[in-house]
């Protein structure tokens, strides 16, 4: 998936239950793909977004975490770090895939940010940043900007 493309709408159940992209429509949406819950990049990743989800509602954005993990292991991982965002399980892998994001080995989610804005659009496409965490900060600079 690129800039200037319609993300792909999905429902998938998570920390909140259930979540869908479209239920979303009029909001803008960050949405984070990471490989692995509780793993070391992955929990400063979440930690950061927790630390800047405040912000991200007053910009006017949603925030979803998205692995191949179960959902109990979605909830746990919510649960420890405290998010109010849904985390949310791509078990079947059908969320990685229509993103493009899937490891070459089909195991596990790239971690790879997109932010959407309020028509659905994607609008910034966030990968290969040095630091996990830095995901949260860039995410929030690119939702400001739309």
């Amino acid at each position: 998936m690129d800039v200037g493309q319609p993300a792909p709408d999905f429902e998938a159940e998570g920390s909140t239950g259930k979540v869908s992209l479209s239920s979303l429509r009029g909001k803008k949406v960050v949405l984070y793909f990471y490989p692995k819950s509780f793993t070391p990049g992955c929990t400063r990743e979440i930690q950061r977004f927790v630390e800047l989800y405040d912000e991200f509602i007053k910009a006017g954005a949603e925030v979803i975490g998205v692995s191949v993990d179960s959902v109990s292991t979605q909830k746990r991982f919510s649960e420890k770090y405290g998010a109010k965002f849904p985390v949310v399980s791509d078990h079947e892998k059908k969320i990685s895939s229509s993103y493009g994001v899937l490891n070459e080995k089909g195991t596990s989610a790239q971690r790879v940010t997109f932010v959407i804005d309020a028509q659905g659009v994607i609008r910034a496409v966030l990968r290969n940043l040095k630091k996990a965490e830095d995901h949260a900060d860039r995410a929030l600079e690119e939702v400001k900007k739309i």
